[in-house]
C-alpha cells in the first residue's frame, strides 16, 4: 500500500503542474505565492474572506504549493498515531484543496472521504484531488456551522487548517459538537502551523482533547519536498527545511 500511495502522490504533484501552470508561468505562481503566505503568517483573519484565493495566481500557489504540504504534514501526523489510521469514512471540515483529507484516506487505506468547504473553487479543486489520487469521495458546498457532523464509530472527522478561520462562537460550538462525536466512536483530527502569534483558543480546546483521553502534540518533520515545490518556496523566499504543525487527536 505504500508503494501504491507514493504512486498516486508522485502522479498527482505532476498533474498538478499541467492543470496549474497550464496558462501561468511558475515566476508568476511564486510572486502570488510570497503574497499569500503573508496571509497565513501575519493575516489570517482575512483567510475567511476570500482573500487567499482571490486570484489564479494565489489558487494556483495555494494548490501547487499549500496542497503537497499540507499532504505531506498530515501523513506523516496519521502515519505517527497509530490509531488514526483506521478509519472507514472521514469528514473533511474546511477541506480546502482536499490535500489533508486524501493523506488521511490513503493512509487507511480502503476509506471514502466527505469534504465541506464554502469556497467554490476549493470544492471543484478537492474533487479534482481525490479523482486524481483514486480516492471514493466527494466535496461539497458548505459551512463548517451547519455541517453534518453526526458521530459513529470507525469515523473519522478532520479539520485542518481551519479552525483558526472560524469566529469564537462557531469555533465554541463545535468543541462540543466535535466532543460529542468522540463519544459516540468518532476520531478527531484538527491540525494548525505552529505560528509565531498564539492561538488563543488552543488551550482550551487542548484540555478538552487531553480529558477525553485524547492527545496534543508539536510535530516537526524534516522531509525533502518535490522538486517544484522546493522551487517555488525558493523564489516566493520560503525554504522549509522541516515541516512544522499542531495537532490534536481524540
Amino acid at each position: 500500500m505504500i508503494s501504491d500511495s507514493s504512486e498516486r502522490f508522485s502522479g498527482w504533484l505532476a498533474a498538478l503542474e499541467q492543470r496549474h501552470l497550464a496558462n501561468l508561468r511558475p515566476s508568476e505562481v511564486s510572486r502570488a505565492l510570497r503574497s499569500l503566505s503573508s496571509y497565513y503568517v501575519e493575516r489570517r483573519t482575512r483567510l475567511a474572506q476570500g482573500a487567499a484565493l482571490n486570484t489564479a495566481g494565489k489558487r494556483a500557489a495555494f494548490a501547487l504549493f499549500y496542497g503537497p504540504l499540507h499532504f505531506l504534514v498530515t501523513r506523516e501526523i496519521i502515519t505517527a498515531i497509530e490509531r488514526a489510521r483506521y478509519v472507514a469514512q472521514i469528514l473533511d471540515l474546511g477541506c480546502g484543496s482536499g490535500a489533508a483529507g486524501a493523506a488521511w484516506a490513503l493512509t487507511s487505506g480502503r476509506c471514502t472521504i466527505n469534504g465541506i468547504d464554502k469556497h467554490p473553487w476549493t470544492i471543484d479543486e478537492a474533487n479534482w484531488t481525490y479523482r486524481q489520487l483514486g480516492i471514493t469521495g466527494y466535496a461539497g458546498q458548505g459551512d463548517i456551522a451547519r455541517a453534518p457532523i453526526r458521530g459513529r464509530k470507525g469515523h473519522g472527522i478532520l479539520a485542518a487548517y481551519s479552525i483558526n478561520e472560524l469566529d469564537d462562537e462557531i469555533r465554541s460550538s463545535l468543541l462540543e459538537r466535535l466532543a460529542g462525536a468522540k463519544e459516540n466512536g468518532s476520531h478527531i483530527l484538527v491540525i494548525e502551523p505552529i505560528a509565531k502569534r498564539a492561538l488563543t483558543w488552543w488551550p482550551e480546546w487542548t484540555d478538552r482533547f487531553v480529558a477525553a483521553g485524547g492527545r496534543a502534540d508539536e510535530w516537526r518533520f524534516r522531509l525533502e519536498l518535490p522538486e517544484r515545490q522546493r522551487a517555488l518556496g525558493r523564489a516566493a523566499g520560503l525554504d522549509p527545511r522541516e515541516l512544522t504543525a499542531r495537532s490534536l487527536w481524540m
